[in-house]
Order: C-alpha cells, then sequence, then structure tokens
C-alpha cells in the first residue's frame, strides 16, 4: 500500500528547466528595480474627521520602478518580480522598450504547494516515504496526474495512488522550480526585439493598498488683552503600505485634494494567491493493489500554523502564508525628526491639487508607516472665537444674570496666510493642540481639519465655552414671520467672563431671508449664513439691539 502526504513537501531546486510545453518565447527575468518613485493618494471615499483604516488602507499609490532588461533577438517574455501584491494590473505602462508592449498578464499564483504542484502536472517528481514496517526511507520516482485542488493522484511503477493522510515521514522533491513561479508576485509582458540588447525600462502602475493623512501638534502660547496669542505648528505627512513588499530608498510624494474616481482599484487589484495544499483523504489503500496492510488508526492531529514565510525557502518544507497589518506595530512606528526647511516634503501645484514631495529618499516599508515633516511655524497668529446662534424668531426675555443666557461655541479662529505666519496648504487631518502649565504642556484639544487652501480662514470647533454666553431675541410680540416688510428690533446680549477681549460671531441665518441694519459692525455671509462680529472687553456685559426685517426674496417666496 502506498500513502503520501503533504506535510513535508519540498522543493529541491535545481538549474533545470521542467519538461513542460514551451513556445518558441523566451522567458527573460528584469532586474531589482534601481529606483523607485512612490505617490499615495489618500482615500477619495475619507471624509473630515475620520482616519484612515490602518488595518485596511482603502487609498492607492502610483508607483514606477526603472529596472534593466536584457533581451535576445525576437519575441520573448519579460518577468517583472516582487511588483507591489495590490498591483492593478491593467493600469501598468512600461517605458523604454524598443518593440513596446505587446501582450501582458499578472500571474495568479505566488510559489506555494498547490502552484507548485499544479505547474509540475504531467510531469515526473520523486517521492520519498518510510516503509511502515521497516522504518527506512525509499525513494521513487512518480508522474503527477491530477491538480492540487482537492485529491492528488500520482503515477508511479506500481499504478495510479490517491494520495491520502497518514501521517508517515513522506516529501515530493521536484526537479526544479518552474520560472514563472516566485515567492514575489510576478508580472509579465510579451515584446519583440529585433536585434535584442540592453534597455533600461520604467514600469509604471497603480497600486491598491496605501493611504495617507497630516498631523498636526499645536502649542498655544499665552493669550493678549485683545485675545490674540501665538501659535506653534508642526506638521507631518503619515504615509502608509499594507503591501508585502517595500519600496527602498524610493521617491515618495504624496498628492492632496479630491480626484474623480470611478473605479474599484480593491476589485481590479486581485492580488496573486500563495494556495496551500489540502488534500482529501481517500479510502485506504493503493487503487492498482487494495489494502495490504492494516488501519494504523485515525489521522494525526493538523499541523500548527505555519511561519511568515522569507523571501526563500523556509527550511526544507514550502511555506506560504500572509498575515494583515497589526495596529500596535504602526502605533509604535517613530516619525522621522526632520525640522529643517531643506529635508522637510515641499508643497507644489499640481491641477487644482497640491503635491508634496520628500526631497530626499525614504524606504516606504512593507505593512508599515513612515512619518514625513513638511510643515514648522514658530508663531502663527491666532485668536478664539466664540459663536452664538441668534434665532430672529426667538422672542426676547429679560436677562438679569448671566445664568439666564446660552452657552456660546467656542473655536480656534486663524488666516491661512503669511501675514498671520502661516501662508502654506493644510491638508486634511487631526491637531492635537497643547497647552503650557506648570506641569510642562497639555493637550487641550483634538480638532478635525479639512483642507484648508492658502486665502482662507481657519475656524476649528473646540466645544462649548464655559466664559462666553449669548442671548437673543425679537422685542415685539408680533411673530416675525407675520412681519412683512417691517423693520424689527433685535435684543442681543453678551457676556465675557475672561480675562482678555472675546470676538463673538452672531448666525442670524441665511442671507436670502433677512435684511440687516446694525448699530455698527456690517453683516456679511460665512459659510452660507449672515454673521455679525462682535468684540466684548474682557469681564464684561455687552447689551445692543439691530433691526432686521424680511428680504425681498423670501417675501416673493412666501
Amino acid at each position: 500500500m502506498r500513502f503520501l502526504t503533504s506535510l513535508g513537501i519540498l522543493a529541491a531546486v535545481a538549474t533545470g528547466t521542467p519538461a513542460s510545453a514551451q513556445d518558441d518565447r523566451q522567458r527573460v527575468f528584469a532586474s531589482d528595480a534601481s529606483h523607485y518613485a512612490v505617490t499615495v493618494y489618500r482615500d477619495p471615499e475619507r471624509s473630515v474627521g475620520e482616519r484612515m483604516e490602518r488595518d485596511m488602507p482603502r487609498g492607492y499609490a502610483m508607483i514606477s520602478e526603472t529596472r534593466t532588461i536584457t533581451l535576445p533577438p525576437g519575441r520573448s517574455t519579460i518577468l517583472f518580480e516582487g511588483v507591489a501584491e495590490g498591483m492593478v494590473a491593467v493600469s501598468a505602462i512600461v517605458t523604454g522598450l524598443p518593440g513596446g508592449t505587446i501582450e501582458k498578464n499578472r500571474n495568479a499564483d505566488l510559489l506555494s504547494p498547490a502552484a507548485l504542484v499544479d505547474r509540475t502536472l504531467g510531469n515526473r517528481v520523486t517521492i520519498t516515504r518510510q516503509d511502515p514496517a521497516t522504518g527506512a526511507s525509499q525513494s521513487e520516482e512518480a508522474i503527477v496526474r491530477t491538480r492540487a485542488d482537492g485529491g492528488l493522484v500520482l503515477q508511479t511503477s506500481a499504478g495510479y495512488e490517491a494520495v491520502r493522510c497518514s501521517g508517515l515521514p513522506e516529501k515530493l522533491t521536484f526537479d526544479g522550480v518552474p520560472p514563472e513561479l516566485s515567492a514575489r508576485p510576478i508580472f509579465n509582458i510579451d515584446t519583440f526585439s529585433e536585434t535584442g540588447g540592453t534597455y533600461e525600462v520604467v514600469l509604471t502602475y497603480l497600486s491598491w493598498g496605501f493611504d495617507w493623512e497630516a498631523n498636526y501638534v499645536a502649542q498655544l502660547g499665552e493669550g493678549r488683552r485683545d485675545g490674540t496669542f501665538d501659535m506653534g505648528l508642526m506638521s507631518w505627512l503619515t504615509v502608509l503600505n499594507d503591501n508585502g513588499q517595500s519600496f527602498e530608498d524610493a521617491e515618495l510624494m504624496v498628492i492632496a485634494g479630491d480626484i474623480a474616481i470611478e473605479s474599484d482599484f480593491e476589485e481590479l487589484a486581485e492580488p496573486p494567491e500563495a494556495r496551500g495544499l489540502y488534500l482529501t483523504c481517500y479510502p485506504i489503500g493503493s487503487t492498482s493493489r487494495g489494502s495490504p496492510i492494516p488501519n494504523y488508526g485515525p489521522p494525526p492531529p493538523p499541523a500548527p500554523p505555519p511561519p511568515p514565510m522569507s523571501d526563500g525557502f523556509n527550511g526544507d518544507a514550502i511555506v506560504v502564508t500572509a498575515s494583515r497589518i497589526r495596529r500596535s506595530n504602526l502605533e509604535s512606528a517613530s516619525p522621522i525628526a526632520v525640522l529643517s526647511e531643506e529635508a522637510m516634503a515641499r508643497e507644489e501645484q499640481l491641477a487644482d491639487l497640491k503635491l508634496y514631495r520628500v526631497p530626499r529618499r525614504v524606504t516606504v516599508a512593507s505593512k508599515g508607516m513612515k512619518q514625513v515633516a513638511f510643515l514648522s511655524r514658530e508663531a502663527v497668529r491666532t485668536r478664539w472665537l466664540y459663536e452664538a446662534e441668534c434665532d430672529l424668531g426667538q422672542r426676547w426675555y429679560e436677562v438679569e444674570e448671566m445664568d439666564d443666557l446660552d452657552e456660546t461655541e467656542i473655536k480656534l479662529l486663524t488666516r491661512n496666510e503669511e501675514d498671520y505666519g502661516l501662508g502654506a496648504s493644510l491638508p486634511l487631518g487631526k491637531l492635537n493642540a497643547f497647552e503650557s502649565t506648570s506641569e510642562g504642556p497639555q493637550l487641550v484639544a483634538e480638532l478635525d481639519l479639512r483642507d484648508y487652501p492658502v486665502g482662507q480662514e481657519i475656524d476649528l470647533d473646540l466645544g462649548e465655552s464655559a466664559k462666553v454666553y449669548a442671548e437673543c431675541g425679537y422685542t415685539h410680540e408680533d411673530d416675525p414671520d407675520e412681519r412683512g416688510r417691517k423693520w424689527s428690533n433685535i435684543n442681543v446680549v453678551l457676556w465675557n467672563a475672561n480675562e482678555a477681549t472675546a470676538r463673538v460671531r452672531l448666525v442670524l441665518g441665511y442671507p436670502d431671508d433677512w435684511q440687516v441694519r446694525s448699530w455698527g459692525p456690517e453683516a456679511y455671509v460665512k459659510n452660507g449664513d449672515l454673521v455679525i462680529d462682535v468684540d466684548v472687553p474682557a469681564n464684561s456685559r455687552f447689551d445692543r439691539s439691530f433691526r432686521v426685517r424680511r428680504s425681498k426674496l423670501w417675501l416673493s417666496e412666501n
């Protein structure tokens, strides 16, 4: 009786080529990449306040690899080994070839027990197993007759044998590994060269499994009597690579802005698979000679999970595994402490987008995170802004003390201009604000930033204020919605318990609905609302009235 298991499949790699069907194309391996350029685009579906998915990033990257290739005359197949496993093959472009690209393909299999068996179908292998009677190892040749898709049948001198799980020390030895199988993902193209020769080519493609975000650290300075203060700002680009491939000494860039994307890169990528060999145990005995020996009992328990695979073979066995990125590993990644202007990522214009280029080569490691400084400002002129909703349809009630008023919303306010100490595009991300105390810097807020181009006002929500309050309402008994063209008075009371002047923004409603006459400051439109800004002195109460009426547009529509 013959038994065989998948517990000890061995690849004895030789220089020969398996006796498989060949055509007139010669297979040629490109060299490893001598230069990488990696441009990372963030997840197009990620909105303000959302962090990138560190366990499964949904952004993508454009990767350019410079390689050298020596072509024979005629038609040949070039194999690019070690491309990103998230490669979108349909996006690939190869430049620098004399004959261009005739056909391109993405290898669906990585080197694994199942792939090795499938590629050896119809060819000879060597079976080494232990004789259950003597304990001696015996080897003989066999021919693989089925694929590794649930059962494996070999043809030996004794006939056809169904491979099953006996638990005996057995292994398959292969004369060589087919050239199209590799432990690293392979992309291949067909090309034609009249004379052959050595060429430097560039392979460019999109890859799934990347993302990036901006992280900001703000140090809030001492406040002034006018309510302003200086803010130090340090910013980092955090780049994530969830692929199993590293890009050594790469030229790294990231793109900020919204790009119209229709394709599902995750679906298009279809990473190559390292398939394990899972055999269905057949009835005891050889299909050619019956069952001459007794049953040795139930099969042994399953083997423990194999260790992660290296670039080559792991000991004597082919072991192919995959592991998802661990959050704890990412959290422990150390940022690059780059603070000089010469080493920071530099902002460039790319149509309506922003490109940040890292001026020195960096390694974008597999299953890892890279942080690079891109902005440092020592004194950004900033102030607190207090925002109050002024409902023009609310009736006025007398205010006698501060407890009668409503809390205002506090915001961090500045302008993205050089005059304010900033003047640089700020991509979407998180800002951690710290304030100095006698015990050292203390975290006071974690804020969400959208994309802020140069020239825009920046206002970031911090929550409700405990020192600035507001109340407003109309002073007449009639319903404001029925007053028509009549001007009506709106009372507003603001109370500032701070030691510095507080700027309060009164939000009045939609600009198409109202006309406003204030006691001095002009009403203007901000974020789609009609607003008035009021400076309230320190430790004081502000009490004023202004006039409103319905707009002609509102009257015509109602």
